[in-house]
């Protein structure tokens, strides 16, 4: 950081001041000072050149008022910049509030306790409320509008100075004994607070000054000390809240008298005098520290006594109150920024976040690139990459160096175990230094490979270490040197890469910034009070003491210098800026300066590359192209002037005594413009550029002087010129030529439709596809697509018509395209992916891809469909296939989605198996009977379809050969064989039979048909092994008993006491009911004719009718097409639907 005195204004009748306040907002600077002096003054920049800007433009006085209204000497002077209004107050106690109105300042209010003088007013961050304590310890909190909110008189105590929290919670007072009490925002005691800095301090001390920063601009970083508090004998503390018990201390050395932080609260100003053993008076100076403590630098300023400072709004001035003078100083921060590729890297602090905020501005296309990083330490840029130095994490003392591009993407990063305080990078190593020890590290970057390349390189790496006891204080590099200083002036000298020590010099300065140029030969050195010598590493010279030694200090001195850059391409060229002014030297020898007051990103090609850093950081979301400026040394002046004014000739012979690649170039460019292509030829010979040796070859063989003017128009780039004329020659080929290699395919297109020609078919095509690409690569798929039909290209068609959602479009483009296209499996698995399985089996079938379509249809549980397919292309693995599904559905207990995925896949029989267990289970469950007997018909319908399905399968084997009569026999033959002696095979019907005859029974007792439920009940004895027994012959009973049956009743009842199933118990309430019925009547049946039948069952057992439960003697009944169950003729007429398996009677 460099800082310079750069105006004076001075204060009529020398009358002394006091007290200084720079409004940051508006930019007003308020002076106050004896006899009631108060001055309201702004500086303005004026200047009628564009290119000027910053601290380089004049500044002069556009406001310079007088306000009225002290009689005493104005002490303390502050602004409320929110409410644009200044609070003044004198030694009488005397409160004055101005406000703006038309350009001047008013008094507002008045105020005059007429007991005190006011020490200190503050205002809070916001501007809502001031604070005003007064020496007699009154306290007076009031509103912005002028209204006491309140007021309170510490007793015993005479204060000094007041300072706000950031979020006006806390008020600190100080006090006149140099102790400062903490007070909440209502006036009420907290805590002393706890003053580290004048431990071991003797004597009357006060309070020099209390400064808060409210974080508007953000911290530097998270939990950074903001509060500064600093007493006249130099000692100061800085804390991150009131109650930090390990706060920042510095010991200034000086006596101090105000203290202030910048905007950001990343410097602190500390003003006062020092005491110097040569002089007898105390010298003026500020000093300038980190918010850490660490020493940024020192100004020295004229005068007898300095009162006040204040620092301008965007923290680049600074105004000194010394006796009857404002002195304003130009502040050149250390910004963290470099230059890499036409990439202007740097960062800022925002108050939302509290990471840097990293911006990479490609100034070529005017694009940003945004980064967010913790703990940044520096930015360091050679050639096309950057390193970003932080600090690892908050509790680990570990460093990272990060290698980026110039869009911020990170490389490689590289972790280190000292603090990164100086870094330097070259083509091939970055140099890491903290005070003690340096690094070495020699990366390795890919050239135009892909990221993921990249990361598969080798990397080797040379890491260096070095101890020492006198502190590092800056480093450069070059590819073969790397240059360290020391605090004490010696400057060591090291080969790199192997990092020897080759040379040790000493200089009489501690420098800050070091430069080497660009053949290893010059070294430049900036020391820290900002003075440029320089030092010829390789002179040999004799010494005092005749001794031959290597190392000169060359004659040249300038002071004031903040920045300076070495020429890339010329070992004794370099550009430096002092003070305001940018001077180009060449061997040592001073150009005259430009004003100017921007950094030096690039010294190439006799071009000065400078960027504006105050102008781009006072809105860094923004930069514009304006704050990049380019500035031509005097030679590239001198040379264009001269070919522009005298001619080719004089300015070869000129260019011949300064020589530059450059200067060839300006002058082939120029000779090429004429058409003299001999001198243009031997320009580009002497500046090394084939492509324009070529060139001009090519030109010469040319024979129309207008095709030479065409060329050479396209050459320079004005290709609109060119192309028109080549059309006025008639050579529209060429003019196509022209745009193709431009990749203007808009303007292709508008040149080919104008004409007509063979060739031009296959040229249009490509432009269409060539436009097309240009919708697609921006999104634009609707455009696209029309450029994409013109020009035939399937492929990129497929790809808009699927962005777009068009799956029409995407059909009918599948079925235009001839069978086995390579483009088929492609949209088939567009298709696939949103789900579209018919449209994706046809396109995979269209390209001969059978497996592909079949595990699609797997994939998108189109089971049935994906069975069928592989049986048409005779597939072996669908069974595999369906097992493999069918066993995870049955692992999540999906058993429904398992009986379903095996129907749709025509898998009947393992359906049925696991439909009959499902009813089975329900069954054990004792759960409604009417939907067991609905899930044991599913399962015996399941069985039909697969008796229908072998059946089908023996009559398409057996086709052909014989009768229909013979195929269905061996169709039953076949089934016979397959099917296992299990239950549901054979007699699949019985589970549903034995749930229809039980709620049938039921239903007709509960109806009163009590004959009928006896005979449908008696049926159930089939049926044990499916009803639990219990069940069945209560049912029978009840039956038997309602229909007055006692016999069938008493048989019953018999059957019930010799169930092994039931307890003890049970079996003895059974024969207790047994007892009491059959007491009262005789176990014989009434009507036994009927019944006889039923009950002695045996072989020739009639058909049951399953609507009425009775046997039918008759020779006319129905039966059902579907479960082949029998109902009486003159019942099925009630029926639509088959009793037992709610088939449609047709």
């Amino acid at each position: 950081m460099f800082f310079y005195l750069s105006k004076k204004v001075a204060i009529p009748d020398n009358v002394k001041l006091k007290c200084v306040s720079w409004n940051k907002d508006q930019g007003f600077i308020a002076c106050g000072g004896e006899d009631g002096l108060l001055k309201v003054l702004k500086l303005e920049t004026q200047t009628d050149d564009a290119k000027l800007r910053g601290l380089a433009v004049p500044s002069n006085l556009s406001m310079n008022q007088n306000l009225e209204g002290h009689s005493g000497s104005v002490q303390v002077v502050t602004w409320n910049e929110q409410y644009q209004k200044l609070t003044t107050s004198d030694q009488n106690g005397l409160i004055i509030v101005w406000m703006l109105y038309k350009g001047s300042w008013y008094e507002e209010m008045i105020n005059n306790r007429n007991k005190s003088v006011v020490r200190s007013m503050s205002w809070n961050a916001d501007g809502q409320k001031i604070c005003i304590v007064y020496e007699d310890g009154a306290v007076i909190v009031g509103s912005v509008d002028g209204n006491r909110i309140w007021g309170k008189d510490l007793k015993g105590v005479q204060l000094c100075h007041v300072a706000w929290s950031a979020d006006s919670k806390i008020l600190l007072f100080g006090m006149t004994s140099g102790e400062i009490h903490i007070y909440d925002n209502q006036g009420n005691f907290i805590m002393k607070m706890k003053l580290n800095c004048l431990v071991n301090v003797t004597g009357a001390i006060s309070i020099a000054g209390i400064h808060w920063y409210h974080g508007t601009e953000g911290y530097v970083e998270p939990d950074c000390p903001c509060l500064a508090i600093c007493f006249d004998n130099g000692r100061c503390q800085i804390m991150r809240h009131e109650n930090d018990q390990n706060p920042v201390l510095i010991d200034t050395g000086m006596f101090v008298v105000s203290i202030q932080w910048n905007h950001t609260g990343s410097v602190l100003a500390v003003a006062g005098s020092q005491k110097v053993v040569t002089q007898d008076k105390d010298v003026n100076t500020v000093q300038f520290y980190t918010p850490f403590g660490e020493h940024l630098g020192t100004l020295k300023v004229p005068g007898k006594q300095m009162s006040a400072l204040s620092w301008e709004g965007g923290g680049l001035k600074i105004a000194l109150a010394v006796d009857s003078f404002i002195y304003f100083a130009n502040i050149r921060p250390d910004y963290k920024w470099g230059y890499c590729s036409n990439t202007v890297v740097y960062a800022y602090t925002r108050p939302d976040r509290p990471e840097y905020c990293v911006i990479f501005w490609d100034t070529k296309n005017n694009e940003k690139y945004v980064k967010y990083v913790k703990s940044l330490i520096s930015i360091t840029t050679c050639g096309d990459f950057c390193i970003l130095a932080t600090k690892a994490d908050e509790n680990h003392p570990q460093f990272v160096l990060v290698l980026c591009n110039s869009i911020g993407t990170p490389l490689d990063p590289k972790y280190i175990d000292i603090v990164p305080l100086f870094v330097a990078m070259t083509k091939t190593h970055v140099i890491a230094a903290s005070k003690e020890a340096f690094y070495t590290w020699q990366y390795r970057v890919a050239k135009k490979l892909t990221a993921l390349e990249i990361n598969q390189i080798t990397r080797s790496r040379k890491e260096g270490r070095e101890g020492t006891r006198d502190p590092i204080c800056a480093i450069t590099a070059s590819d073969k040197t790397l240059i360290v200083g020391r605090e004490s002036g010696t400057i060591q000298r090291y080969s790199l890469p192997n990092v020897g020590l080759i040379q040790k010099y000493s200089l009489n300065c501690r420098s800050y910034q070091l430069s080497l140029n660009c053949n290893s030969s010059r070294l430049a050195i900036i020391d820290i009070s900002g003075v440029l010598t320089f030092f010829d590493l390789d002179a040999r010279v004799t010494d005092s003491t005749g001794q031959q030694v290597i190392g000169e200090l060359l004659k040249l001195e300038r002071k004031d210098v903040w920045d300076m850059k070495w020429a890339k391409d010329n070992p004794d060229l370099f550009a430096m800026m002092e003070k305001t002014r940018m001077y180009v030297f060449r061997n040592l020898d001073p150009e005259e300066p430009i004003q100017t007051s921007g950094y030096i990103c690039i010294f190439e090609d006799l071009e000065i590359k400078s960027v504006l850093l105050d102008e781009i950081l006072k809105n860094p979301e923004h930069p514009n192209k304006d704050y990049i400026i380019n500035f031509e040394i005097r030679s590239l002046r001198d040379s264009r002037a001269l070919i522009e004014k005298v001619g080719i000739e004089d300015a070869s012979q000129f260019i011949e005594d300064n020589p530059h690649p450059r200067l060839w170039r300006l002058l082939a460019e120029a000779a090429l413009q004429k058409l003299d292509l001999h001198t243009a030829e031997q320009a580009f010979v002497r500046c090394k550029d084939y492509q324009g040796i070529k060139f001009v070859k090519r030109l010469g063989n040319l024979q129309s002087e207008s095709m030479k003017q065409a060329e050479v128009a396209a050459y320079f780039s004005r290709f609109e010129e060119a192309e028109r004329m080549y059309l006025d020659m008639d050579r529209r080929d060429l003019a196509i030529g022209l745009r193709l290699k431009l990749g203007d395919w808009f303007r292709v297109l508008q040149l080919l439709k104008t004409g007509s020609g063979d060739a031009d078919d296959s040229l249009l095509e490509q432009a269409h596809n060539a436009i097309g690409d240009y919708f697609a690569d921006r999104q634009k798929w609707l455009n696209a697509v029309q450029y994409y039909v013109q020009g035939r290209n399937q492929e990129r068609l497929a790809e808009c018509y699927y962005m777009l959602e068009d799956y029409e479009g995407l059909e009918n483009l599948a079925s235009s395209l001839p069978e086995n296209h390579k483009l088929l499996p492609e949209i088939a698995q567009m298709f696939v992916r949103v789900g579209m399985c018919e449209q994706a089996v046809t396109a995979f079938l269209k390209c001969n891809q059978p497996k592909a379509a079949v595990d699609t249809c797997v994939h998108l549980n189109q089971w049935n469909k994906a069975v069928e397919l592989a049986k048409n292309h005779s597939m072996k693995e669908i069974g595999s296939l369906l097992a493999r599904y069918a066993s995870h559905l049955l692992e999540k207990n999906k058993t429904l989605d398992a009986i379903e995925l095996y129907r749709k896949a025509n898998y009947f029989y393992d359906a049925a198996k696991l439909m009959f267990k499902i009813a089975d289970e329900e069954a054990k469950k004792r759960t409604k009977p009417l939907r067991v007997k609905k899930l044991y018909v599913l399962s015996a319908l399941l069985i039909e379809q697969y008796h229908e399905q072998v059946r089908n399968a023996q009559r398409g084997k057996v086709k052909g050969k014989s009768s229909e009569a013979t195929s269905a026999l061996a169709g039953l033959l076949e089934e016979e064989v397959l099917s296992t002696t299990s239950r549901f095979t054979d007699n699949a019907w019985r589970g549903a039979e034995a749930y229809h005859f039980f709620t049938l029974a039921q239903r007709q007792l509960y109806e009163g048909y009590v004959d009928t439920a006896l005979k449908t009940a008696l049926h159930l004895r089939d049926y044990e092994d499916i009803i639990p027994a219990v069940e069945i012959y209560s049912l029978l009973a009840l039956c038997a008993c309602a229909g007055r049956a006692f016999g069938t009743c008493s048989k019953a009842f018999i059957k019930l006491e010799s169930l092994e199933t039931l307890s003890s118990e049970q079996k003895q309430q059974y024969e207790d009911l047994a007892l009491e019925i059959f007491t009262k009547h005789t176990p014989k049946d009434n009507r036994k004719s009927e019944l006889d039948s039923l009950l002695e069952g045996g072989e020739g057992k009639l058909p049951t009718c399953v609507a009425t439960g009775s046997p039918i003697t008759e020779y006319q009944f129905w039966v059902c097409s579907v479960c082949k169950h029998c109902v009486l003729a003159q019942e099925i007429s009630n029926y639509n639907f088959c009793p037992l398996c709610h088939s449609s009677v047709g």
